[in-house]
């Protein structure tokens, strides 16, 4: 039956159904403000049309649209003056700033490729991917350089730009500052100081924009095992992006206050920070690191009307004992993302009762798509996105087409069923960096392998079940970690969760969920009880072995690194 299904008929009965179940008034097309050109054209084009407008809010110092604008030219013209030229790779690795922001621009004007690196990574894994992209310039937070030191001898790095937190944090700042970027400025011999530089430059003469199609991104990926993958991406990736989404996943205008603080070298924090607020002509308001106070703080002083956080965010502002201290009117949308903790009911409705607004799941996505693929804006009446099997992503943003196709022998399986989520999208990397043979099998005819299971209901609706080497086999029956997770995620005492499988001679697989426990709950509950609660809310056969540990390992990005528990 399922070598039966034809390709065509199969993505025109998903078409019908994806536009049965649209939502009302929802665009059906990408929205481009200004027309398809580059990113970096959008920014030239609100600096002229509104540039006393606020572009970026960090702790109350502003910076202009055309500030932002002349800054980048700068740092564009400050690149070519030290022979990096169109094509060649700049490494950033910076935490969120508004440096992030020139940087990242005038890499774009230049038409050289965007490297972000993760400001926690180790040494060696700095080391990794300056070898990968052969990056010969680099731009550093100062208190970083050392470890820029470190490895710059055994690659091909000729030159290290600095800034400082310092240059940019206000005297009297508007929202609590982090103890942990209140720190001295750093100088450095042999190193260019980026701001002080900047501004001997003066003005300089703007450059034409770089090709939609040249590559301007090497993201990589943020897994949980094996060294990342460079994913090649386009302006033309990030500005369809952008148009897929703004207007349709987010309502976000020239008139919106966007507050983030998603790590900006991540994909998602790169568009969520970098790239949508700019493409909207709104005012971000940007904050280092997630703070409960900071966010409470910055949405009651700047009048924010539109944020994205963690599920896990969420449910700790609600939780917090000054929440009901900070007025939250501003705010008209609020998405989040289910990592450790998943979206239920009771916290939809404990956000609502305090706040007015609903959280919803933002979307689906990974990184070799420029994610934000899916939207589920329409989709909460009822709860109606939360009514069936984790996790609810909603449909396809414009342009965006997904199949389901059965992992081994890639053939579709019928609409309703389980298997590979797969999709082509405008914005599907190129290819891996260095990787001919990954790219050819994620990439097939078109379509991204993506290795996740999921479905499409009858519906049309997208439901992602986890990471196909995450699922488990219990008793010939599949279980997923995710909906183990999601229910854990319920309990008054859990803080959050990772499930795995341990190998089982008589089920084959057994789960196992190691539990981080909230500060106030440990010593009051045990891993019987637990068990318990658990077995009264689940099938036999998905009842995990409990692990109490002190702290779940985390990645960057807040996945927990599941290779480090032991199943």
């Amino acid at each position: 039956m399922m070598a039966g299904l034809d390709e065509k008929d199969y993505l025109e009965q998903l078409h019908g159904l994806w536009g049965k179940a649209w939502p009302k008034g929802t665009p059906r097309e990408p929205q481009y403000r200004y027309g398809e050109i580059a990113l970096s054209e959008y920014l030239r084009s609100w600096a002229k049309r509104q540039p006393e407008h606020p572009a970026i809010i960090f702790y109350g110092n502003v910076l202009t649209y055309a500030e932002l604008d002349r800054q980048s030219d700068r740092f564009a013209a400050l690149l070519a003056s030290k022979s990096v030229r169109k094509g060649d790779r700049v490494a950033v690795f910076m935490p969120n700033c508004p440096q992030f922001h020139i940087v990242f621009f005038g890499i774009l004007k230049l038409g050289a490729v965007y490297v972000p690196v993760s400001p926690l990574s180790r040494a060696f894994e700095l080391e990794y991917v300056l070898n990968d992209t052969d990056a010969k310039v680099i731009v550093g937070l100062d208190q970083l350089v050392e470890m820029i030191d470190q490895v710059k001898a055994n690659t091909k790095l000729r030159e290290v730009i600095f800034t400082s937190f310092a240059d940019v944090i206000p005297i009297n700042p508007t929202v609590p500052v982090p103890d942990s970027i209140c720190t001295p400025r750093l100088a450095f011999a042999g190193a260019t100081d980026l701001l002080p530089e900047l501004a001997a430059l003066g003005d300089v003469t703007p450059l034409p924009p770089a090709g939609l199609d040249d590559v301007a991104a090497l993201n990589y990926t943020g897994g949980t095992t094996g060294m990342p993958k460079g994913c090649v991406h386009t302006q033309r990736d990030m500005v369809y992006t952008a148009a897929a989404n703004c207007g349709i996943a987010l309502e976000i205008s020239e008139k919106s206050i966007f507050l983030s603080f998603f790590p900006e070298f991540w994909i998602a924090g790169e568009n969520l920070g970098l790239i949508f607020p700019l493409f909207a002509g709104a005012t971000l308001v940007l904050l280092a690191r997630w703070d409960a106070l900071g966010v409470l703080s910055a949405i009651q002083k700047h009048n924010v009307t539109l944020t994205v956080m963690p599920v896990d965010g969420a449910v700790e502002l609600i939780d917090h004992s000054r929440f009901k201290e900070f007025d939250l009117s501003s705010l008209r949308q609020v998405r989040v993302v289910s990592f450790v903790k998943k979206l239920n009911a009771d916290y939809r409705r404990r956000w609502k009762e305090t706040t007015g607004t609903i959280l919803a799941e933002i979307g689906w996505g990974m990184t070799e798509t420029h994610t934000a693929n899916t939207f589920t804006t329409g989709f909460q009446d009822d709860d109606l996105d939360l009514s069936s099997q984790p996790i609810f992503v909603g449909l396809p943003v414009p342009g965006a087409e997904f199949k389901i196709t059965d992992f081994e022998t890639g053939a579709l399986v019928p609409i309703g069923a389980e298997g590979e989520i797969r999709i082509r999208t405008p914005s599907l990397m190129k290819s891996y960096l260095n990787k001919p043979q990954e790219t050819a099998e994620a990439l097939v005819d078109g379509w991204l392998r993506t290795g996740d299971i999921g479905l499409i209901d009858t519906d049309g609706f997208i439901h992602f079940l986890g990471r196909s080497k995450e699922m488990l086999k219990v008793k010939g029956m599949s279980v997923f970690p995710s909906e183990i997770e999601a229910l854990l995620g319920q309990h008054p005492a859990v803080l959050g969760s990772g499930v795995i499988g341990r190998e089982d001679t008589e089920r084959g697989q057994s789960p196992v969920a190691y539990i981080q426990l909230k500060p106030e709950a440990k010593g009051t509950i045990t891993t019987e009880q637990l068990q318990a609660w658990c077995k009264d809310r689940m099938a036999a056969y998905k009842v995990p072995e409990v692990r109490i540990i002190e702290a779940l390992p985390m990645t960057a990005t807040g996945k927990v690194k599941k290779q480090e528990l032991n199943g």
